[in-house]
């Protein structure tokens, strides 16, 4: 596919997602409360009565001229920080069960939503690892949009053109310090190199959010007598044939579950460790609990 094929397929693709971000961020807005609260700052918030342990200086005198009561003028806190978020990609996130999408279209749909909701609240956002781009005010959204477009586009052809490598896990990229960083990817690759990618994100030191995403046939395992399992981009050392065969499921459904759990237990506390959350998101479900989770994470940090 040319470039220009390219960006007219991207192009194609861009509205329908920002549609569906959209509609997903607005339903979860009305259940959130906006993150305005008072605090240190230069903006107005509002005016309250004067209340018992307010110091007089706080009473602003203009207005209180207007009543008979004591006002006291409240800044808003300033509350705009720089939220970087991530998707992970690979031959992994793009695999589905029947009836499921893609994690990684899922997870995209987070972060589209995510970062709606947060550039509504005055946030400022950037996507982890890809080209500058505006990180506030209306034009940010579909610019995030374009870019993650760009990694799910064609692969890498003889000169290099095409989306970027496959990563499934964060790079360790310079970022401002006590930042807030929201990770989504299936996080499957070995509790080991994720400790090692958290350790360097809590060295700079950031806080935030790893939200795993998997599919419902990941969860539970449903096949049942003999089947070979082949793991995109994930094939067991010393397996041949890239792929492992299996001769009743039903044997081994339940050390896969405890493995599995395994897996689930150990990244919420390597998360927890570098005094960051993690939570468990399956593509069988309506995005907007994972949002929510999300966003009152963030909202209440």
């Amino acid at each position: 596919m040319d470039a220009a094929l390219a960006a007219e397929a991207l192009g194609g693709t861009l509205p329908p997602l920002l549609v569906a971000a959209e509609r997903v961020a607005a339903t979860v807005a009305q259940g959130v409360h906006g993150r305005r609260r008072t605090g240190r700052g230069d903006s107005f918030w509002q005016y309250r009565p004067f209340a018992e342990g307010d110091a007089a200086q706080r009473v602003d005198w203009r207005q209180s001229a207007r009543s008979d009561r004591l006002f006291v003028r409240e800044t808003e806190w300033e509350a705009a920080q720089t939220v970087y978020l991530w998707v992970a990609d690979g031959a992994g996130m793009r695999w589905h069960s029947a009836g499921a999408p893609p994690k990684r279209d899922r997870a995209v749909l987070l972060t589209m939503a995510l970062a709606s909701l947060l550039l509504r609240a005055g946030e400022h956002v950037r996507l982890l690892g890809s080209a500058p781009h505006p990180a506030s005010g209306r034009p940010a959204l579909p610019a995030i949009a374009t870019l993650l477009g760009q990694q799910a586009g064609p692969e890498r052809g003889p000169h290099g053109q095409g989306r970027p490598p496959e990563q499934a896990l964060p790079p360790r990229l310079p970022m401002a310090r006590h930042a807030h960083v929201v990770l989504m990817g299936d996080f499957l690759e070995p509790l080991s190199d994720i400790r090692e990618a958290m350790a360097y994100f809590a060295a700079i030191p950031v806080t935030g959010h790893i939200l795993q995403v998997i599919d419902p046939a990941e969860a539970e395992l449903p096949f049942r007598g003999r089947i070979r399992f082949e793991g995109p981009g994930r094939t067991p050392k010393g397996v041949a044939g890239g792929g492992i065969l299996v001769p009743r499921v039903e044997d081994i459904r339940a050390a896969y579950h405890e493995r599995l759990a395994d897996q689930i237990a150990g990244i919420a506390a390597i998360a927890a460790a570098s005094g960051w959350r993690a939570s468990l998101h399956r593509t069988d479900h309506p995005p907007g609990a994972a949002l929510l989770s999300l966003y009152e994470a963030l909202a209440n940090r």
